[in-house]
């Protein structure tokens, strides 16, 4: 199967008659403004922007690099009297990590390698649906205007929030999760 570049885990530098290959996995986090001012959807201040800039603005991101990424979350912007770390993050991130490393476990025991590595014949046979689930997959794909490779993302993504929930089959409800870690970026353009 040939991957792209982003995906492939190993990166090609050609110079001359020289070619050198190396390990290049990593992930991809990134951060963006809602808008050029920064207060597009925020409570407590009034975004500046109009509709075009705003949509200008988030075109500056290519369709196919935008298609790559998993997960759009919304991060509001947190009070400054919220800076002060109480305990109760400590101990709700302590809790995060086991049930993530858990899950991660669940993943290498199951196929040898962690959801994000799965080639598409493993997706396949980890990856099943019901059929009523894959239709509503497919026609919420269609009806967002979603690529294949967005479908492949949301199936590994899915998979992921039901190995957190430890749960053995992939449901609708954690489709629809996938799903709407997909749409952040499109609701507000």
């Amino acid at each position: 199967m040939l991957r792209e570049p982003l995906e492939s885990g190993q990166i090609v530098i050609s110079r001359a008659a020289r070619q050198s290959t190396y390990p290049a996995q990593f992930q991809l986090l990134a951060a963006m403004n809602p808008c050029p001012c920064g207060f597009s959807g925020d409570r407590d201040n009034n975004c500046r922007c109009s509709r075009e800039q705003i949509v200008r603005y988030r075109q500056r991101i290519s369709g196919p690099l935008l298609d790559r990424i998993d997960m759009q979350v919304e991060v509001p912007r947190l009070a400054l009297g919220k800076l002060k770390i109480p305990e109760e993050y400590s101990s709700n991130s302590s809790l995060s990590r086991k049930t993530v490393s858990h899950a991660r476990e669940l993943q290498i025991q199951r196929q040898g390698c962690v959801n994000a590595q799965l080639d598409n014949q493993q997706l396949k046979s980890v990856c099943e649906l019901l059929p009523s689930d894959q239709d509503f997959l497919i026609q919420t794909c269609e009806q967002l205007h979603l690529s294949a490779r967005a479908y492949t993302r949301i199936l590994r993504l899915a998979r992921s929030i039901a190995d957190m929930a430890a749960q053995t089959d992939i449901q609708k409800e954690h489709l629809a999760e996938a799903i709407g870690y997909r749409r952040v970026f499109n609701t507000h353009t």
